[in-house]
């Protein structure tokens, strides 16, 4: 009740004290918006269309309007600040949990708040706002991008579902106010290169009308779905036509097919490179008219860029390139999200501004960042049942240049983080051993310089070894494609001197990438007992190892999955270049058998899949349908399980997927008791792109439904099985 009257004085204490309409909070988000931007001159409404590095927009002070920040990024947490460090969002695709995406996101939204409320109640603006560039969803289509790291993998659906976590944790539920803003990117077809063979800058991604519509739009339609209040525009053009100066992308599709309500903003100098790298227009006034009338809002200008070209729209509409109105409608959809950021309300209207800096860095997510990284790391091969381990070890040794380097564990995009808050795996897992031996092997992550003898002192007479190998931020990151799947330099050299030297002690590998890396021959080396993914778990890293390693605490069973295919060479895949998706992931996979499937992980603990049926097993096109899978945990261990359902079309007259993931559910199985799960397939994810004319359509024929903890048909498999029904679609 108390609360409700504050609310109440502070509507009546805002419509009193209101000097203008777009003040007035009884009045409707649309006449608010209408009413400031019309107030605003045109070279005002032309600054705050643009957002800079280092800089905020202008101020509008006989508005009140206080200058504004629109860039931040919180991927894996505030970038740029101290606070709490969250796995990579590859990790975060492993662990198969929108609710974890949620948690995780609206732990990075609170800090962002109560960084800015304290800058704010300091009369501090424009230093930092509470947009995210985040998540991103375009699909892990090739293993040698440099920004995988970013991804959720390489599967639509479960890019869309975790996605849709991920923004709603960020924008809270206020009915009102958004906590911070969800920004889904890079829109679209944006999967590569970097920088090998080509730069992405002026890049022209050329893909057929169904790919298009069947594998890099679904992701992006869940998201505006969710309510993501901003989308990036990538840097790639698509079929000839820069993304952000794209009209059927932003605004045809965007807006009218999906009705997008909130604003994009191009990647950084995407607009710039219209004109020196795509060529695609002859001056800047002429690029930023055409990404305006295209449905781009705002220009992120590059960080170290040839100008602002939306700072030549003025000479555009003197060119009559564009004209004035239009720059005020522009604006609309940016203002009416700082409206929803409670930027023109009384401040006791707004939950959010409550937050202070007592939520950064709290235990609560420190141990929700512990809990994140252990839910993602995938147990890839467990001989003799190695994992977990039951005893402490006289002599112990933990290698590799991963093994105590706080720097290798975090990837790109990353808060500032203070040592004393992050756990390595040499801090995670020393305490199993009296005798601790370490050495790194090499200086960093390249391991251009070696050094054996340490290798070889430190597994010597050691009665277990843990091996930590990888990539590193260094080598696969934004700007930065890798150029093979080796693991780098001479650390494949580290593992079987350290096999050798250790003399038939067990010997685990622990790996910290984001890309596939060949794993052939730790994979079939009997000497390597196991293999750990751990991809980039942050802050977290070492206690998260040791639940893993000892089957303690909540997340301790292994429950991940491997996000993305795997391929045994790198001929299995085509060119990153070529955007036809034949060959591409596991749903257009024709390369033969990979080294590791995407969906691919184990367990501590035998899970077995009784029944799956379909309801109704015969179905008008556009019905729904329900699948209900029985799954029995035989033990020994209380666990998760990821329960995958994948649907194949067997009539279809198009191309299309041999099968595609249309369900997944992490879900906590107690020993010798068996769980229902249900999963409804909706028309939507039946219907496969026609062509332009018929768009999409549920066709009529028969369809396999597949469940279990894996793929299907995988010569790489776990240990539960995949069981099968069908349906049958009626016209």
């Amino acid at each position: 009740m108390r609360g409700v009257l504050i609310c109440c004085l502070a509507v009546l204490c805002g419509v009193a004290n209101a000097k203008f309409p777009f003040e007035d909070v009884t009045l409707s988000w649309d006449k608010r918006v209408d009413d400031l931007v019309q107030r605003l001159t045109i070279e005002e409404v032309v600054n705050i269309s643009v957002a800079q590095y280092g800089k905020s927009t202008i101020p509008v002070d006989r508005l009140g309007v206080k200058p504004y920040q629109f860039i931040n990024e919180c991927i894996t947490g505030v970038r740029w600040e101290n606070s709490t460090a969250f796995p990579q969002a590859i990790g975060l695709g492993a662990s198969f949990s929108p609710d974890l995406a949620f948690n995780m996101s609206q732990a990075i939204a609170r800090e962002l708040r109560g960084f800015y409320n304290t800058e704010v109640k300091s009369q501090i603006y424009g230093h930092r706002g509470v947009n995210c560039f985040t998540p991103v969803i375009n699909i892990m289509r090739h293993p040698l991008w440099g920004r995988n790291q970013e991804t959720y993998g390489e599967d639509p659906w479960l890019s869309g579902q975790l996605s849709v976590g991920f923004v709603k944790g960020l924008q809270g539920d206020h009915p009102r106010y958004i906590q911070a803003s969800g920004g889904c990117k890079h829109f679209d077809v944006h999967n590569g290169p970097e920088n090998i063979p080509v730069s992405r800058f002026g890049f022209d991604a050329k893909v057929s009308e169904r790919d298009w519509r069947m594998t890099f739009l679904p992701q992006f339609k869940t998201c505006v779905e969710a309510g993501s209040i901003n989308i990036m525009c990538s840097y790639n053009r698509i079929n000839g036509v820069p993304a952000c100066a794209n009209k059927k992308l932003l605004t045809d599709i965007l807006r009218k097919e999906w009705g997008f309500n909130g604003y994009v903003i191009s990647d950084s100098g995407a607009i710039e490179n219209i004109v020196y790298h795509h060529k695609y227009t002859k001056t800047l006034a002429e690029a930023a008219a055409d990404s305006v009338k295209a449905g781009c809002n705002v220009e992120l200008t590059g960080a170290t860029g040839s100008g602002v070209a939306y700072f030549n729209l003025l000479n555009a509409v003197k060119q009559n390139l564009i004209s004035e109105e239009e720059l005020r409608e522009n604006l609309k959809k940016p203002m009416y999200s700082r409206m929803r950021q409670g930027e023109f309300d009384p401040v006791d209207m707004n939950p959010f501004t409550k937050i202070d800096m007592s939520v950064v860095l709290s235990q609560e997510h420190q141990d929700l960042a512990v809990k994140a990284s252990a839910m993602s790391f995938v147990l890839m091969k467990n001989l003799n049942r190695v994992l977990p381990l039951k005893k402490r070890f006289d002599r112990l040794a933990i290698i590799g240049p991963f093994a105590d380097n706080a720097e290798t564990l975090f990837g790109d995009y990353i808060p500032n983080w203070d040592p004393k808050f992050v756990s390595t795996p040499y801090e995670g897992l020393k305490s199993l051993g009296d005798d601790v031996r370490y050495a790194s092997g090499c200086d960093d992550p390249s391991c251009t310089n070696y050094d054996p003898k340490a290798i070889e002192k430190a597994v010597k007479g050691a009665q277990f070894v843990f091996v930590c190998l990888g990539v590193g931020s260094n080598l696969e990151r934004e700007g930065h494609d890798r150029a093979d799947l080796d693991l780098p330099g001479y650390q494949l050299q580290i593992l079987k001197d350290a096999e050798f030297f250790s003399r038939e002690a067990p010997l685990v590998l622990v790996l910290f990438n984001a890309g596939p890396v060949d794993l052939t021959w730790p994979k079939l080396s009997p000497e390597v007992d196991g293999i750990i993914e751990c991809f980039y778990p942050a802050m977290g890293t070492g206690k998260a190892l040791y639940q893993v390693v000892t089957a303690t605490g909540d997340d301790g069973v292994p429950a991940a999955r491997l996000p993305s295919t795997w391929p045994a060479q790198l001929h299995q895949v085509p060119s990153i270049t070529d955007y036809n998706m034949t060959g591409h992931t596991y749903r257009y996979f024709d390369g033969g058998d990979p080294l590791y499937p995407f969906g691919y992980g184990l367990s501590y603990t035998s899970f077995h899949y009784q029944t799956v049926s379909v309801s109704p097993t015969s179905v008008r096109a556009g019905g729904n349908v329900t699948v209900t899978v029985q799954v029995l945990n035989r033990g020994p261990y209380n666990a998760d399980e990821v329960t995958q359902v994948y649907m194949s079309w067997m009539e279809a007259t198009v191309p299309v997927p041999r099968w595609t993931l249309v369900g997944f559910k992490r879900h906590r199985h107690t020993v010798n008791q068996s769980s229902s799960l249900s999963f409804v397939v909706s028309a939507e994810q039946m219907a496969v792109w026609v062509d332009e004319a018929t768009g999409f359509q549920v066709q009529p024929g028969k369809m396999l439904i597949y469940a279990g903890g894996q793929q299907p048909y995988q010569r790489t498999d776990t240990d539960t099985n995949v069981i099968g029904t069908s349906f049958l679609v009626t016209a």
